[in-house]
């Protein structure tokens, strides 16, 4: 689990293309710190596991649907990525609850400077717009952010100088796919209320259902 505040702005150090995957190593500091092999680390908001640890880099294994899926397909060597480790008992929670699971690639619309500030505008896909609420909060690209405006296929992010400096936000081109993941907390709501609904349509007609009807 992370937050969604970012730790570092890494760099791809190599990509290594597979059959099935991609093996991808990362040049790094601060997140090497205190990192075992195995541990996880959120890359651009996905979640992977670490390995080959030293003082400047790690490396980590991509499945072939997660290259697909979220913008890691995208990479090449010199790009840059947001890194942040795993939470622990004692981590501050400064953003809100992350998965680093993607739930949809986003497009990264623009963005306009407005004194030291920064509003950034990003394009959604429809399956997730009924997570997304104003004022809500919102990983993108694993950068936790509240959204400031939101319209049927966009939402708009007040971006501050800090986070505009420290994550690769500032690097964007109009265009360009983002990873989005929605709060956590919006999807076990939704599983909740239409749990006992999508149950009562599988089961079709029933004698325990009539007799409950009244019919039998």
């Amino acid at each position: 689990m992370f937050t969604g505040i970012i730790e570092e702005l890494g760099k791809i150090a190599s990509l290594e293309k597979r059959a099935d995957g991609a093996k991808i190593k990362i040049a790094a500091k601060t997140v090497c710190e205190g990192t075992n092999e195995g541990d996880s680390i959120a890359v651009n908001g996905v979640c992977l596991t670490a390995l080959e640890i030293t003082p400047n880099s790690f490396t980590a294994d991509v499945s072939g649907e997660t290259l697909d899926k979220s913008t890691l397909g995208n990479l090449k060597t010199g790009s840059k990525v947001n890194l942040e480790r795993a939470v622990t008992p004692a981590t501050r929670l400064g953003g809100h609850i992350v998965q680093g699971h993607v739930d949809a690639r986003g497009k990264f619309l623009g963005a306009q400077q407005e004194g030291d500030f920064w509003t950034v505008r990003i394009g959604f896909p429809r399956e997730i717009g009924q997570y997304l609420v104003y004022k809500g909060s919102v990983s993108v690209e694993g950068i936790s952010l509240t959204i400031a405006e939101l319209k049927d296929d966009h939402f708009e992010i007040a971006v501050i100088p800090k986070t505009w400096e420290l994550t690769n936000l500032s690097s964007l081109k109009t265009g360009d796919a983002v990873n989005l993941e929605a709060d956590v907390i919006a999807k076990y709501v939704e599983r909740i209320l239409l749990y006992g609904k999508t149950a009562e349509k599988s089961e079709g007609v029933t004698m325990e259902k009539l007799k409950k009807m009244g019919f039998v």
